[in-house]
């Protein structure tokens, strides 16, 4: 009787060695065969950037960009659909069993922003703005964001030993759409991209020019600050310059404005529980040296990461451009329109996918950020389903974080070499969260 127990012990416990060992070795041969198609699809990507670099469109404007995406992910065997929100791509890739769904987000277009170096794949383009010629440049970095994606497509359709889906989004007009015009994430999200099939969860990343090559940065909870838009119109009245009592002057009150809303920040503001900021980016009035104009206009930006704060601010601004116009004898209107929610990382996917950021990156290159006052209109689509959005590190480490010149400016610079960690990232976080 010990004799059968022992053999029909022996027999299940070879049984489940013989099965262990045969997981392992596919595991084994997965993770390999990850590793060298990632390693493989590197100077394509870095090709691919160079392209849409030297290439830029501005927002709903990404036609070239949005046939390159397509046709890379058609060549795959990705189930490809285009014209969403304008010219945003969607690609569908399936594992080989049913599970859950997953999205990765890149966002497409440039900014009206004329380049200032010698690169050899330096953006020409001139194009039109706001009624006014201007070059194009991708001076945030969402040429590398789209070549990331095209490489971890890549990757993913050569590994497709997975249990689930994969959703590409190729976003267009991340920096704004244009006036008159809809787009973006919410446009996006409006046209069912996060449905059909369903998603479960959402990544994101963003290079960044202030990071080394090689680091990771995220914070769970709010990351980047909410935005809006704000335009204030100024109604004074016209007079000879020489006789400014016979006149309102706008842009007298206009300073007075500008100097009233800088007190919302500095004295209403619950500054210890969030940063927030107002800033007039943009003011016109007048057109000669001794004519004291009838109107004035102001635009500008709100940034915000708490809601109630958001609220405080508005209130305050409606309250301060009304009363301080009235004081001078001026009229005044104040619109705001809304830019982005506040891009909120899921805490309990944070701490579920950062095992995946370190590993892939090395633990003490993974760093735990503070919030940021820019704003990311990935903030849509986590507010329907839950998100991880990290920054990349883009600057080479021969150059200090803090002189790496700013997104947004002619001078902007990301290395090639911060490519592929990108694609590391990503597809790996792909593939763990469909295994959790």
């Amino acid at each position: 009787m010990k004799f059968k127990v022992k053999v029909i012990f022996r027999k299940q416990y070879n049984a489940f060695y013989r099965s262990f060992a045969l997981f392992f070795i596919i595991f084994s041969s997965f993770g390999q065969d990850l590793k060298r198609s990632i390693s493989d699809v590197e100077p394509k990507v870095i090709k691919w950037r160079h392209h849409i670099h030297k290439n830029p469109e501005l927002s709903n404007r990404e036609f070239k960009t949005a046939e390159l995406v397509a046709d890379h992910l058609k060549s795959l065997g990705i189930k490809v659909k285009t014209g969403v929100a304008h010219t945003g791509v969607i690609g569908i890739l399936k594992g080989n069993k049913p599970g859950k769904v997953v999205a990765l987000r890149a966002d497409m277009d440039a900014l009206p922003v004329t380049e200032r170096n010698s690169l050899p794949y330096k953006s020409n383009v001139v194009s039109e703005y706001n009624g006014k010629k201007t070059g194009v440049m991708h001076a945030c970095g969402h040429d590398t964001h789209v070549a990331i994606l095209m490489g971890v497509a890549e990757v993913l359709s050569e590994n497709k030993n997975f249990s689930g889906t994969v959703k590409f989004i190729f976003q267009p007009a991340e920096e704004g759409y244009p006036e008159g015009e809809t787009g973006g994430a919410s446009l996006m999200v409006e046209e069912g991209v996060l449905k059909n099939p369903d998603v479960d969860a959402i990544f994101g990343l963003h290079i960044s020019s202030g990071l080394h090559v090689g680091k990771i940065e995220y914070k769970p909870g709010g990351a980047m600050a909410s935005s809006q838009r704000f335009v204030i119109d100024v109604i004074g009245k016209q007079s000879h310059g020489s006789s400014p009592w016979m006149g309102v002057d706008p842009i007298v009150v206009s300073a007075q404005i500008i100097n009233g809303l800088q007190t919302i920040i500095s004295r209403n503001s619950e500054l210890t529980k969030e940063g927030a900021v107002v800033s007039v980016g943009s003011i016109h009035s007048g057109i000669r040296f001794n004519i004291i104009p009838e109107s004035a206009q102001m635009i500008g930006t709100i940034r915000t990461l708490d809601k109630g704060m958001k609220e405080l601010i508005n209130k305050r601004m409606s309250e301060l451009v009304e009363n301080i116009s009235m004081a001078y004898g001026a009229s005044a209107k104040l619109k705001i329109t809304e830019g982005a929610a506040i891009t909120y990382n899921d805490p309990a996917l944070t701490e579920k996918m950062l095992p995946t950021l370190k590993r892939v990156a090395g633990e003490k290159n993974v760093i735990l950020s503070k919030a940021q006052t820019g704003a990311e209109d990935f903030s849509y689509f986590q507010e329907k389903v839950p998100g991880l959005y990290f920054f990349l590190g883009g600057t080479p480490t021969s150059v200090l974080e803090k002189d790496a010149p700013s997104h947004h400016t002619p001078d902007f610079y990301v290395d090639d070499s911060a490519l592929i960690l990108g694609v590391k990232a990503m597809s790996n976080l792909a593939l763990d969260f469909l295994k959790s």
